[in-house]
């Protein structure tokens, strides 16, 4: 048997603080490190650690995650031998093979339950972060006897620039695709992965090859999720959202810590507005699709980082109206006091905001914003710049897209939202044709109805 672990390191060298950057090649990206042995008989190899670590920004840091990543393989190489002194190894490799069995029996059966046929839909990420083409992605779904095939023919060459998806990262996002619209207790192991079928052809930016930069490939990923979720809207739209954020959107910097007078680098993936559903709006300020990271609280963020969170809110009205509207994103503002930094967002909604399903509006667009309360300057989603202290990093997120025509939409969930603080009373009368008496807070029925049927 195999023990494995999977670790998000805030920093594994490269051009800039959190190992992410506006990059043309992935020698730029950080450390490479080929299958070699970091740990022999339990214990770290000290030569080839240090070598890691000499390319590291954040030693102190990188060290004691490696140590934790070492430390619970070693808990699952004791377990597992647990088990083959309690079972033996006949018995643990029947039983291992059989869990493979029963998991492509039931995912088999679940996939038959799926409506049968060909869907297609295409999408873009706005711009790879050297030239304001935008990057093309075309799925199509083909959903048969056989298993899923996820055929991505049609996409464009890969970039140089930080927006390929290897071919890993895009089996993932098929995978991830198919776990979403089956039983939720089908376990996920090769039993599971042999109905997905995947064509991603090669030197694409759904599977780049050396030396491509893949360190924005997430950013790719995520949307091609998306651009499945929408060719498969029309087969199965009970199960499907309007578009989401579907975009890591990710924070990275660093510089030297006024304090300790040593390096430190910061990295976080931040949220944004889900796509409504068929009977559910959508969460508002949430990772979206594969994303595993979670909210930073700021208290821990300020004890153990020299610089501040100014704000950190929902955006208002960056919904996509509907009948049921998308969720909001957020706003999270980084404010250095007292030293330089190097800033690097790799993001992107920059410039469109998620789609609409069925008579859903698109959500507001993200942005990414240099000293907001001054001289405000618009941002790249992809660009690494150097920052003065007192110089304050906006990031805005996009909102998700609205399912179905706006004019459905309760009017009693067109209050709500107001007395939330989510939109304003002029947008529920432009825009959702909803009436609201700023007196008792109630919706004026009278009044809501002529706005309705004027329309």
């Amino acid at each position: 048997g195999y023990v494995a672990s999977l670790v998000h390191h805030v920093d594994i060298g490269g051009g800039a603080p959190a190992s992410i950057s506006a990059s043309r090649e992935v020698y730029q990206e950080g450390i490479i490190i080929p299958p070699v042995k970091l740990v022999q008989d339990g214990k770290l190899i000290p030569d080839i650690f240090r070598l890691i670590l000499a390319q590291i920004r954040s030693k102190h840091e990188t060290a004691g995650d490696f140590r934790a990543q070492v430390a619970a393989n070693n808990t699952g190489v004791r377990r597992l031998g647990a088990l083959m002194d309690q079972l033996g190894s006949e018995t643990l490799s029947f039983y291992m093979s059989e869990l493979i069995t029963y998991t492509e029996r039931r995912t088999i059966f679940e996939v038959a339950k799926l409506p049968k046929g060909t869907f297609i839909a295409e999408g873009h990420v706005d711009n790879d972060g050297f030239t304001d083409k935008s990057v093309r992605l075309v799925a199509k779904v083909v959903i048969d006897d056989n298993g899923v095939l996820f055929d991505f023919s049609g996409s464009d060459t890969q970039r140089r620039a930080p927006v390929n998806s290897t071919y890993a990262m895009t089996f993932s996002a098929c995978a991830y695709i198919l776990k979403c619209l089956i039983d939720q207790d089908v376990p996920v192991n090769e039993g599971f992965y042999r109905s997905v079928h995947l064509i991603a052809p090669e030197g694409t930016v759904v599977h780049c090859t050396p030396p491509a930069p893949v360190v924005g490939g997430w950013e790719t990923q995520t949307r091609l999720t998306d651009v499945i979720l929408k060719a498969l809207s029309e087969a199965i739209p009970d199960q499907v959202p309007a578009g989401t954020k579907a975009m890591m959107c990710q924070v990275g910097f660093g510089g030297t810590n006024p304090l300790t007078g040593e390096l430190y680098a910061f990295y976080e993936a931040i949220g944004g507005g889900y796509g409504g559903r068929i009977n559910r709006d959508g969460p508002d300020a949430v990772q979206a699709h594969g994303q595993n990271t979670e909210n930073a609280p700021i208290e821990e963020i300020e004890i153990n980082y020299p610089f501040r969170i100014n704000r950190y809110e929902l955006v208002e009205e960056s919904e996509g109206a509907g009948k049921q509207r998308g969720g909001l994103g957020m706003r999270r503002d980084y404010l250095f006091p007292d030293h330089e930094v190097s800033f690097s967002i790799l993001a992107d909604r920059d410039r469109w905001g998620p789609w609409g399903l069925f008579g859903g509006q698109p959500g507001q667009k993200a942005s990414y914003i240099l000293n907001p309360d001054k001289e405000a300057i618009e941002l790249s989603s992809k660009t690494t710049i150097e920052l003065k202290p007192g110089d304050v990093v906006s990031y805005r997120t996009c909102g998700g897209g609205g399912y179905g025509p706006l004019e459905d939409r309760n009017p009693k969930a067109v209050l709500n939202d107001v007395r939330e603080g989510k939109i304003s009373l002029e947008r529920a009368r432009n825009i959702y044709r909803v009436a609201i008496d700023t007196t008792t807070w109630t919706v004026n029925k009278t009044e809501t109805m002529k706005l309705r049927s004027d329309r």
